[in-house]
């Protein structure tokens, strides 16, 4: 977990700190720990929220499974599209954490609204607006982890927040289903509780997590650009980046690898099965009863905080292609189980491991990727444009499989479904495949052997005139 930093020996033989010893330096940046603690206390709260929605929609509000999937899609296809405008905002005015905070603090104030909604219009309107915020924070948070880590620690990085961030989604249904459990206007104490967490995120966020001037990437890419542009400060204006346009953001798309990812993420989303309907599917399958349906993320959840940080230091390891494809073969594998295994007692534990194994190889390496491939005055755009594009494939995807599920039943849809994540993870590992690199060393000395190539006769060479 640390890195060793030797600096070179002090002149005259006198002994420096770096001479008595390697300087260890935390391999993961207080900014990613910052972040994660944030994300940690906002997703108590959210998750609390998502943990009881589909059940209290069609169980208690009578809603159809089509029309929850037309109201899941909205729910995450709004945060995609505002997602490109917070990453844009974030890179163009220099301050990653004053949109993540716009962001944090809108979420924040949508929870106790909850409170006073009871159908599905005004529902569906307060669901927009807290995923306005997730969507304006997405992308500068990532892009703060993202500049603060040095590249080859990224897939590490993401994977400790990420980690942190499941907690949260691990700590959030279990809240609520304690509250359901102990109160009697369950549903109104669950949102409640979660409007004076989320409120707890942003005073953490703004007390505690450094601007995004403070992160600014510096040569490679990382953190430390204070010391990078030391040297231009005497200039006037020598500090100062030039503006992001929207030119400069939309060019990102000439970029071969990023379009790549961004082309990948698509096809893998528009056949991902969103969360409620796994466990929506699951309980059917199992017979669950209601009473316990809020407990179903928390398998998901507890796979991925264990699983999250390996994942990452794997990817960056191994590479990050191998690990995302391998996340999907998993995925596959529990649908395969929901489709076809007999009724194990042991069922519903298998599709949740394979479910948190899924999202703790794929969840934190793209955006890790996504980073080795855009420059940092972008970051945030860039990481925007292949979550946008990934978000509204879900959004699809959402719509799609309630409708096939009205349509045609849940075996079919989700048949279908696996075949076509079958297929789209076989297009995108045809895609992602490692380019030949190419040969930029200068001309090879001769090898050496036991019979080596003679030296030239003196007297063949002429003399320069």
């Amino acid at each position: 977990m640390y890195l060793a930093d030797r600096s070179a020996p002090a002149p005259g033989g006198a002994k420096t700190a770096a001479d008595r010893g390697p300087v260890r330096a935390p391999a993961v940046a207080s900014t990613v720990l910052a972040l994660g603690t944030v994300s940690m206390i906002t997703d108590i709260s959210s998750e609390m929220v998502t943990a009881v929605l589909p059940l209290y929609l069609i169980a208690g509000l009578g809603l159809s499974p089509l029309g929850f999937g037309a109201l899941d899609g909205v729910y995450n296809g709004v945060s995609a599209l505002v997602q490109l405008t917070g990453g844009h905002l974030a890179d163009r005015v220099r301050n990653h954490k004053l949109i993540a905070g716009i962001g944090y603090g809108l979420s924040a104030l949508c929870k106790p609204l909850l409170l006073f909604a009871h159908s599905l219009g005004p529902i569906s309107v307060i669901l927009t607006l807290e995923r306005t915020g997730k969507g304006l924070r997405t992308a500068p948070r990532d892009a703060l982890i993202s500049l603060s880590t040095p590249p080859e620690l990224q897939g590490r990085a993401f994977g400790v927040h990420r980690a942190m961030d499941t907690t949260g989604a691990l700590l959030g249904p279990l809240a609520a289903f304690l509250i359901l459990s102990l109160t009697v206007d369950g549903y109104d104490a669950v949102f409640g509780v979660s409007a004076c967490v989320a409120v707890l995120g942003v005073v953490v966020l703004m007390l505690f997590v450094p601007s995004g001037a403070d992160t600014r990437p510096g040569p490679s890419g990382g953190a430390g650009a204070a010391a990078g542009t030391a040297g231009s400060a005497a200039v006037p204006g020598a500090d100062r980046p030039a503006p992001v346009r929207l030119r400069d953001a939309l060019g990102l798309l000439r970029l071969p690898r990023l379009r790549n990812l961004a082309v990948c993420a698509v096809l893998l989303g528009l056949t991902t099965v969103s969360d409620a309907f796994v466990y929506l599917l699951l309980q059917r399958r199992t017979g669950i009863g209601d009473q316990w349906f809020p407990l179903l993320p928390l398998g998901t959840a507890a796979v991925f905080l264990l699983l999250a940080v390996p994942a990452g230091a794997l990817a960056d390891r191994i590479g990050r292609r191998t690990v995302f494809l391998t996340g999907h073969a998993l995925l596959l594998t529990g649908y395969g189980l929901l489709l076809w295994a007999p009724a194990w007692p042991a069922l519903p534990f298998l599709v949740l491991a394979l479910h948190g194994m899924f999202y703790a190889a794929t969840d934190g390496v793209l955006p890790a990727a996504v980073a080795a491939t855009v420059p940092g005055e972008l970051r945030a755009t860039g990481m925007a444009l292949v979550g946008t594009g990934q978000a509204l494939a879900r959004f699809g995807c959402s719509l799609a499989f309630g409708a096939a599920w009205t349509l045609w039943g849940t075996g079919p849809a989700l048949a279908a479904a696996a075949a076509g994540l079958l297929c789209c993870a076989a297009v995108a590992g045809f895609v992602l495949r490692p380019s030949a690199p190419r040969d930029t060393r200068p001309d090879p000395s001769p090898k050496p052997g036991p019979h080596p190539d003679p030296k030239p006769d003196p007297k063949s060479v002429r003399p320069p005139r």
